[in-house]
């Protein structure tokens, strides 16, 4: 198909993520509040939305506590700065099975929690959009399965729209999007539909551009999507996305640098999504228009 470019563009900064890169950058923030100034931060560069998951502040171990979360949203929503919230329920999907000789019984690392205890933080918070990972993944660390199984995922999916969230739908290969889909007929995720192409992720859709289109066009015309990729490809599929009729998503959770050697800090990355969008003849938009596309629910501080 041919490719339409987007002439306003959302930033989405993914902060922190639950990836092992605490210890190989200065500026991966741990604790709540570091979490939270990040992010204000990076709401300050320009982006429109931030996407947040919690660590453990002292080992900076990925967590999924309710009361983290609590705090990072209470400091984001106080903070003076608009931006919308996107927190993640993809914590607790996690699987590690043994040597292929024993798989079972499971081994360490493994977190395996029901709809409700992954749902608990978005009940508690009730950000605008918190994430819908759609599908089950091999991950390239080892024998880890992020696993999210239909029954799962229409639970959660009932969940979010129940509590007047919108879902991101995370897409990590086509069928994800398949699946997608048939959430979205059965009436579980209301329009508009929001989607989040996670390109690059071992082994998932590899980052070429031909698979990249091939997700793209495995979307309906009216969905409304944002597209990543992992490190040096970072900035590059901001231009690709933007290309591609979509929007961005730069940050900490998908790539440390700059440049090779320089780490960046969150607000770095989304100054130079900023730059790259814009001398595309491109418009950044914040969060109100985001709000006004996705039609979402602004939450006050408490």
């Amino acid at each position: 198909m041919p490719l339409t470019m987007s002439r306003e563009v959302f930033i989405t900064a993914a902060v922190t993520g639950a990836g092992a890169t605490q210890d190989r950058s200065p500026h991966v923030p741990r604790s709540p509040r570091q979490i939270a100034d990040s992010a204000v931060d990076a709401a300050n560069a320009g982006a429109a939305i931030v996407h947040c998951h919690v660590r453990d502040p002292e080992s900076g171990a990925p967590s999924r506590k309710t009361e983290y979360y609590r705090e990072v949203t209470d400091r984001i929503r106080g903070a003076g700065v608009d931006v919308v919230l996107n927190l993640t329920t993809g914590m607790g999907g996690d699987m590690v099975f043994g040597a292929p000789d024993r798989p079972l019984p499971p081994r360490a690392g493994t977190d395996m929690a029901s709809a409700g205890e992954r749902m608990a933080p978005i009940r508690e918070c009730l950000p605008e959009i918190c994430t819908l990972d759609c599908g089950t993944m091999n991950f390239a660390e080892a024998d880890y399965v992020m696993t999210n199984t239909p029954a799962m995922l229409r639970a959660m999916a009932a969940m979010i729209t129940e509590l007047g969230v919108k879902a991101e739908i995370e897409a990590f290969d086509t069928g994800h999007l398949w699946l997608a889909k048939s959430l979205v007929d059965e009436g579980l995720l209301p329009g508009p539909v929001l989607v989040q192409l996670c390109m690059g992720i071992p082994w998932g859709a590899p980052d070429d551009l031909n698979t990249f289109m091939a997700m793209v066009d495995n979307m309906p015309d009216d969905w409304v999507f944002s597209a990543f990729s992992l490190g040096r490809h970072q900035m590059p599929y901001v231009a690709a996305a933007v290309l591609a009729g979509g929007n961005v998503r730069v940050g900490l959770e998908d790539n440390l640098y700059l440049r090779k050697g320089v780490p960046a800090t969150n607000a770095q990355l989304v100054e130079r999504a900023v730059t790259i969008i814009e001398a595309m003849g491109a418009t950044v938009t914040g969060p109100e228009r985001v709000r006004e596309r996705l039609k979402l629910t602004r939450r006050p501080p408490r």
